[in-house]
């Protein structure tokens, strides 16, 4: 497949038949995957590959609180986990139920790549700022891409979640990660149910300025 009609086509994939993802395909997703730039290319990512079944239960038990929370701000018109806003109740909470879409793919997925990135390795330029750091996030998420690209080059799919994240003590206790480390993202991949095609997006001049934030829009 041709590398922009990838890119204009891997969607976030929550739904996967039973067919297996071949260890040989596997590796050589994350062998391409490999190649994306990380803070002063120093490639401190680790991946944990999930597919024993007790295990994706209780990732999937970790997966509940946060996807409640989602449920909760979603019911009430806000944008889920965002931070400028003020959380839900506890009683909002207790009679939220966590959508079945977040669940799911925990179980239904070919494989779970629990990614986590060793601190020490993220250059965080943004860790002294009065806001929430992303920053550091640079240093991981574009080999979740990758991913996520080369799935989809090789006819599989996935998607970024990070609900199980905010729970991530008792998934470094269940995984055995380092306390240094911190986790990422659980990537989901398999082969899709429906193979996706065209994504809607906003277009360029919606959200590109020419030389202020509220500069002309840049027009193709």
């Amino acid at each position: 497949m041709e590398l922009y009609e990838v890119m204009r086509s891997t969607a976030a994939i929550r739904e996967f038949t039973d067919d297996p993802l071949p260890d040989d395909v596997l590796a050589r997703i994350l062998d391409h995957a490999r190649f994306a730039p990380s803070g002063g290319n120093r490639q401190g990512a680790h991946i944990v590959l999930v597919t024993d079944a007790e295990t994706r239960k209780a990732l999937a038990r970790l997966t509940e609180p946060a996807s409640r929370r989602y449920a909760a701000q979603n019911a009430k018109g806000q944008v889920p986990w965002n931070p400028l806003e003020p959380g839900p109740t506890a009683e909002e909470l207790a009679t939220a139920e966590a959508p079945a879409f977040m669940l799911e793919p925990v179980f239904r997925a070919a494989v779970l790549l629990v990614v986590c990135v060793d601190l020490a390795a993220v250059a965080a330029t943004d860790q002294d700022l009065d806001r929430l750091g992303i920053v550091g996030g640079a240093s991981v998420y574009p080999l979740v891409w990758n991913i996520l690209l080369a799935a989809r080059q090789e006819g599989f799919g996935g998607t970024f979640t990070t609900m199980a994240v905010a729970e991530e003590p008792a998934v470094k206790e269940l995984l055995g990660i380092p306390e240094e480390y911190a986790v990422a993202a659980v990537v989901p991949l398999g082969k899709p149910v429906k193979q996706p095609t065209k994504l809607r997006r906003q277009p360029v001049a919606e959200f590109v300025t020419w030389q202020r934030f509220d500069g002309e829009p840049f027009e193709a």
